[in-house]
């Protein structure tokens, strides 16, 4: 044995023996043995019992979606009347810039959706919209990170990590957050780490944003050695987790290496149940249809909207779905806000009303949002600059109010003035929702207690039906 090169820990694991060596060989099988993805109780009876989060990566202009300006119809290419803050992108900035699409009043709440988005319109009682999200960085690299993790600067587990953390899974053949089709950037994999947390809680990732659909027909096939017999595989999987356990003990903790071997366990477990789950065409050809499978310009995003549906309903816990990376339109919004919403305008309805039919919505909190905003002043031609300083996301189900308009920014659509929801406060209200006090969903890592919201976070007690 090299005693120049292990560690102490490792020294006593190796060199004990007796009585000692065998309770040290009982607490490490325990140890080895204990669920960390098991169903766990929250602090409090909760609203909602699983996430969907449906990420438009880029920033949609929420003076152009949800949150209706009409003076900027009045002062349309007249200057700002303050000063601008902070921006991401100082040229070719100008004047005051209406919205090129139409609002009107939806449903029986009267909530106010522009035209890019009339199917979502028709599900408009079942929304909670937060005009007033606020974060702190102009750039999508921290903008998204923080929207995440709650961190702008450093890497922290996503918020999903955090869920399943505190809740386990409800399905122990499948992960407990999965991601897909998500951007490789802006933060990439840090967006869906878990962090510091143990490797079991990470986001399992189903391809990436620049791959297309048909590139993941079959999304787990590399999960599966085909040649091998259940019983071969079996086999194989313990000889080689035995090496990888033997390895762990002669060094310090390596969260990518228990990461490794914890994937190689579930990966084994998934083949159980993974390949149904992703079998969305056995799905009746009315289902396809509402999600907008049949047609070329919403079947990308459709697909992911109803894999979602399909994994929340076989216990995963956070399913996140990306738009990505489309929404970032310093110029040319007209065009590609407008082709960016039909890609997403119909699955997104889809889903809501599918969740509903099936009496999921209730119990399943759905986020819907970007990782800021756009200016009400326009840029290069036609374009929008980044705005973190007020702008809409919206809820639905899980306990939210349906019909619900919450928050506001300034007359020109800038800065959010009335009922400020910070992303830490928007991160304390969705753990609120699947019945944590944030303040007590901790985990101590160097030194102290951390948790998603920091030290900030208040819960938006208004939208909470």
């Amino acid at each position: 044995m090299d005693f120049q090169n292990i560690s102490r820990r490792a020294l006593l694991r190796q060199t004990a023996c007796g009585f000692g060596s065998l309770g040290l060989t009982s607490l490490l099988s325990a140890a080895a043995g204990a669920n960390p993805l098991a169903p766990k109780q929250p602090h409090f009876a909760p609203k909602a019992k699983r996430v969907i989060f449906l990420f438009m990566h880029g920033g949609p202009s929420s003076i152009d979606t949800f949150d209706y300006k009409p003076k900027l119809e009045v002062y349309n290419d007249k200057p700002l009347p303050f000063k601008r803050p902070l921006t991401f992108a100082e040229g070719n900035v100008g004047n005051l810039m209406k919205s090129p699409w139409e609002f009107k009043q939806y449903g029986q709440s009267g909530l106010h959706v522009s035209s890019l988005f009339p199917n979502v319109a028709q599900c408009v009682d079942d929304l909670c919209v937060v005009k007033s999200i606020v974060g702190d960085s102009v750039a999508h690299g921290g903008a998204s990170l923080q929207l995440h993790t709650g961190s702008n600067t450093f890497t922290r587990p996503s918020m999903g990590s955090w869920t399943v953390y505190g809740l386990g899974s409800e399905n122990q053949n499948l992960p407990g957050y999965i991601t897909i089709k998500p951007s490789l950037s802006h933060g990439g994999a840090k967006n869906w780490s878990s962090g510091f947390l143990p490797a079991a809680y990470q986001g399992t990732a189903i391809g990436n944003a620049g791959m297309k659909r048909e590139d993941l027909a079959e999304p787990i096939e590399y999960l599966m050695n085909r040649g091998l017999t259940p019983d071969q595989q079996r086999f194989e999987l313990d000889m080689l987790q035995k090496v990888n356990r033997q390895h762990a003990m002669t060094r310090e903790y390596d969260p990518e290496l228990e990461a490794r071997i914890q994937a190689f366990e579930l990966a084994f477990r998934m083949q159980t149940e993974a390949p149904e789950a992703f079998e969305t065409e056995k799905e009746s050809d009315a289902t396809k249809k509402l999600y907008g499978l049949d047609k070329e310009e919403t079947k990308d995003f459709g697909w992911q909207c109803l894999l979602a549906r399909r994994l929340i309903e076989r216990g995963v816990r956070f399913v996140q779905c990306s738009h990505s990376y489309k929404w970032d339109q310093h110029s040319e919004l007209v065009k590609l806000h407008s082709k960016n919403a039909r890609e997403v305008d119909l699955p997104i309805a889809g889903l809501l009303k599918d969740l509903k039919s099936r009496g999921l919505l209730k119990d399943t909190l759905v986020l819907w949002g970007g990782e800021f905003g756009r200016t009400p002043v326009v840029q290069g031609g036609d374009g929008r600059d980044h705005n973190p300083y007020g702008y809409t996301m919206w809820m639905a189900g899980g306990g939210v109010k349906g019909g619900f308009s919450y928050g506001n920014t300034d007359e020109f659509g800038y800065y959010a003035v009335e009922d400020r929801m910070h992303l830490h406060d928007l991160h304390a209200t969705m753990l609120h929702l699947l019945g944590f006090n944030h303040e007590q969903l901790t985990f101590a890592y160097a030194g102290r207690n951390f948790r998603l919201t920091d030290v900030h976070g208040v819960v938006a007690d208004k939208i909470i039906a």
